[in-house]
């Protein structure tokens, strides 16, 4: 069996320990209020970090360039109207013109 193969079953078998902890652990019961508030945060963060990583990281340097322009760009266009559509089109429009340039 290969590396990889065992690598993702391992993952995978983790994976579903820690989902099974909660349930057994929590028995039914509700959680804290201080919990549920960290854990609806978690998911913008986790989000943000994506963004951040693919917008700044360029292999192992730091990269700013133009699609850094153009996701920000992007980003406050989603800011002010909410429209993921147009953010999506804004920050493609804005780093295909810098890259044309």
């Amino acid at each position: 069996m290969s590396t990889s193969v065992t690598l993702i079953g391992g993952l995978a078998i983790v994976t579903a320990a820690i989902k099974a902890a909660g349930p057994i652990v929590l028995g039914g019961r509700e959680l804290p209020a201080q919990f549920l508030g960290v854990i609806s945060l978690l998911a913008p963060a986790l989000l943000a970090a994506l963004v951040v990583t693919a917008t700044l990281a360029d292999g192992q340097d730091l990269a700013v360039g133009e699609h850094t322009v153009g996701v920000a760009a992007g980003g406050v266009v989603a800011w002010k109207t909410g429209s993921i559509i147009g953010c999506v089109v804004v920050a493609a429009v804005v780093t295909a013109a810098l890259r044309a340039l």
